[in-house]
């Protein structure tokens, strides 16, 4: 018997910042949605889900709402990298540094509204 991932599921305070987020910055669509509560993306192979927290764990502290979570999601992108993480950056996105750890592949990391960590990877086809 094989299990296939189907969703990811991120938690977080304002579902609707994030969903404005992945839409914008990876072009994602909503497939499933219950107002400021739930959100399901279409990511291609694998639907992102995005959760309110529970009343618990919502503040109100100025810094907001900041995931403290080990997942990453990586994005597969098929543009520079250096052009979409500069677009990025000037959106206002926090973005790491463009890293190279196997041949022909870069990789950058960067952080959603609530500090889930993503990362955009970049598989060279040409030579300059």
């Amino acid at each position: 018997m094989q299990a296939l991932l189907t969703r990811i599921i991120l938690f977080g305070q304002d579902i609707d910042k994030l969903k404005d987020f992945y839409i914008e910055n990876f072009n994602l669509t909503v497939t499933e949605e219950t107002e400021h509560l739930w959100v399901v993306l279409n990511a291609g192979a694998v639907e992102i889900g995005l959760h309110r927290v529970g009343e618990a764990y919502l503040t109100t502290d100025e810094a907001g709402f900041k995931a403290n979570s080990n997942t990453k999601l990586v994005f597969s992108i098929d543009t520079d990298l250096n052009l979409f993480r500069q677009n990025l950056i000037t959106k206002g996105v926090s973005m790491r540094e463009i890293r190279s750890y196997a041949p022909n592949m870069l990789h950058c990391d960067g952080e959603d509204p609530e500090g889930n960590v993503f990362q955009l990877a970049w598989k060279i086809t040409h030579t300059a």
